[in-house]
């Protein structure tokens, strides 16, 4: 069994509060939850999700997390960091101890500990980065392992059991840099069975890796129905650079359109809408990609900025009126 959790962390000075307890491993097993996270991130659920932070070289920071035993039995828990990249849209710890650059800076104490069943421990993880830290995000993970005591003798079997914690550390001099991403096109189709789905192309356009979830909304529908909002397939993450497909998995009994589909994503704090007329093919088909209409905020802009140039405009107006009176009254006296 091989399970990825997620956890979250601070600038070395920042001060940390304690977010809501994360949901328990669900197979009943060994479980990590955050203890502290960065303050700053109280609205970025991402950051309070996962290890998520921008260092300067020759910086430590220190984060406690707690590792929960839900088994019926008393369990020997190693607790390590290792290496991990992005691959094809997929966040990957490295097998085993396979070390990279910031598994290097990490350590994880106690490394190994005893906790009876039921019970938790509270670990702390340390990241020092190097002070030759050459510009540039990096990927890891804190592993919590199990090792089975039951071993095959014939086959040498040893039965491993993990949950981590990931790791996103960007490591240069001033701010972090920015996040940002676009929506590309919609693409609805259908599975061989029926079940709809609706295919965003989302390009990471930002300085750091993405972890995408939102929402699709279905309106205007053959008799004007209305269908949502449905979840976005969790897990996709985005390189730097890299374009990914997120998918909606809609319900099945929603009728073939056409449909007014309003997609929102976010990754953190960063959050875009998409809008575009969509129409489900049949059983098996993909329809071809809608160029999407994202809802413009600088049609916002341009009418407040239309309404201030009124507003100057009746100002400059006013001006000249005043003026015009004073010199009526003056020629008057």
């Amino acid at each position: 069994m091989l399970l990825l959790g997620v956890l979250t962390a601070a600038p070395a000075q920042a001060a940390v509060v304690s977010p809501a307890p994360q949901e328990a491993d669900a197979t009943g097993g060994i479980g990590l939850r955050l203890l502290d996270a960065p303050t700053e991130a109280a609205d970025d659920a991402r950051a309070r999700l996962y290890i998520v932070d921008h260092l300067a070289p020759g910086t430590h920071i220190e984060r406690r997390i707690e590792v929960s035993n839900a088994t019926d039995s008393a369990e020997t828990v190693a607790l390590y960091a290792a290496g991990a990249s992005i691959d094809d849209g997929t966040f990957v710890g490295t097998s085993g101890k396979t070390a990279n650059e910031l598994s290097s800076w990490t350590t994880v104490t106690p490394a190994r500990s005893d906790i009876p069943a039921g019970e938790t421990l509270i670990a702390t993880v340390d990241i020092d980065v190097a002070i030759d830290a050459a510009p540039g995000e990096r990927y890891g993970v804190v592993w919590a392992e199990v090792r089975s005591d039951q071993r095959d003798d014939r086959r040498g079997v040893v039965q491993v059991s993990r949950v981590g914690i990931r790791l996103y550390v960007s490591v240069g001099p001033g701010g972090a840099p920015a996040p940002d991403f676009t929506i590309a096109s919609l693409i609805a189709k259908r599975s061989s069975q029926g079940q709809p789905a609706v295919s965003a192309v989302v390009h990471n356009t930002g300085g750091r890796a993405l972890d995408m979830s939102g929402t699709l909304q279905l309106s205007d529908g053959p008799g004007a129905l209305s269908a949502g909002p449905f979840p976005a397939e969790l897990g996709r993450t985005l390189a730097i650079g890299d374009t990914q497909t997120v998918t909606v998995t809609l319900d099945a009994a929603v009728p073939d359109g056409p449909w007014d589909a309003h997609l929102k994503l976010r990754s953190g704090r960063i959050e875009r809408e998409a809008e575009a007329t969509i129409t489900f093919p049949r059983p098996g088909g993909l329809a071809a990609p809608v160029a999407i209409a994202e809802p413009d905020n600088r049609s916002w802009l341009g009418l407040v900025a239309a309404v201030g140039l009124v507003l100057l405009v009746l100002v400059a107006l006013a001006v000249v009126v005043i003026r015009r009176r004073r010199c009526l009254t003056r020629n008057l006296m």
